[in-house]
């Protein structure tokens, strides 16, 4: 058993777990649909290869909240290439500056695949919407033995330096994690976010659980305590006691 970790950081962010006709959620935290997505892509498999989709999916998928980023909203319309109408005014939301962790455990052999792939992806990856380009390379590395739990209690704090700041004065950072949760948690959530299809003709999801945890990391930036100086007695009295 081993996991695979992820950098997921950019300008902007969208993973929306559900979609009401032109107005376009985003969750506040990566979905599994869209990581496994971006897995896909990265190694080449075609939306109808459901089989191939399987095996990425049964890989326990967790992601930390590194930095939380910000909502925004924006507003898209378009015109219809053949009959030249416009097309209804939609709503999209996305997370703005965030910077998650995002991390699969499963089969040694497959996620070395993976990690593969994403240092050179047959199709390049994306951050829940293919307007949403990574900052940088997303792939961390593959942790051999580790539980999901402890790859995502050990990997460094990914926070951007300006974010940083506000815990200079902190030796750890306590961040969220929300993974699939273990038989013995009873008290998970449900998200519709297990993909089951990325067939373009119907895209099929069931629902898996989902436990909140908190971990805690090193800050790197941590501003170490001052030593405290002695205080010296005044040279008189050091005289008066010789």
């Amino acid at each position: 058993m081993s996991v695979l970790t992820l950098r997921l950081a950019g300008p902007l962010q969208s993973w929306g777990s559900s979609a009401r006709f032109a107005r376009r959620t985003t969750e506040s935290a990566p979905t599994k649909s869209g990581v496994i997505g971006l897995l896909a892509a990265a190694a080449g498999m075609e939306r109808g290869d459901d089989a191939a989709l399987a095996a990425l999916s049964s890989l326990r998928f967790g992601v930390r909240i590194d930095q939380p980023g910000s909502r925004v909203r924006d507003f898209q319309t378009a015109h219809h290439a053949v009959t030249g109408t416009s097309m209804p005014l939609s709503e999209r939301f996305y997370l703005a500056d965030a910077v998650f962790v995002a991390a699969v455990a499963g089969e040694t052999g497959l996620l070395t695949h993976l990690h593969a792939s994403l240092r050179a992806p047959v199709y390049p990856p994306f951050l829940g919407r293919r307007s949403c380009p990574p900052a940088q390379p997303v792939e961390l590395g593959v942790r051999d033995g580790d539980s999901l739990h402890q790859a995502l209690a050990d990997e460094p704090w990914q926070a951007a330096a300006w974010y940083r700041r506000q815990y200079q004065g902190k030796a750890t950072v306590p961040l969220t994690v929300l993974r699939e949760a273990e038989e013995q948690e009873t008290d998970a959530d449900y998200q519709r976010d297990q993909p089951l299809s990325f067939a373009a003709e119907q895209r099929r999801h069931a629902l898996r659980t989902v436990v909140s945890r908190t971990v805690t990391v090193a800050n790197p930036d941590a501003v170490p305590r001052q030593a405290v100086r002695p205080r010296h007695e005044p040279l008189d009295a050091l005289e008066e006691s010789a």
